[in-house]
């Protein structure tokens, strides 16, 4: 079994979950009137980071443990300043590869 074989689907399916509760978040601010930073802004214990940062991280890991299996460079995306439900684009595409 290769590197890739043995990461890139494991990869893929924490990106998939993450986007399944992404568009379920989504769905319950819709039907509870509530702004989507406050839970982008959760913590489910206090030295826990953000809902926001865990999802860029969980992105930026998958993104960057596939170009270093293919000995690539990792192409640079600007963090953002603020996160917005709009996260969810970035956790379902797939790591570049």
């Amino acid at each position: 079994m290769s590197f890739y074989d043995g990461s890139v689907p494991a990869f893929l399916q924490i990106l998939r979950s993450l986007t399944g509760i992404l568009t379920k978040a989504e769905a319950h601010c819709k039907a509870k009137n509530i702004q989507p930073d406050v839970l982008l802004g959760a913590r489910l214990y206090p030295d826990m980071l953000p809902l926001s940062k865990q999802i860029q991280l969980a992105c930026d890991f998958a993104t960057k443990g596939c170009a270093r299996l293919t000995q690539t460079r990792c192409r640079r995306r600007p963090t953002p300043k603020r996160l917005s439900m709009n996260l969810k684009r970035g956790s379902a595409r797939p790591p570049i590869m």
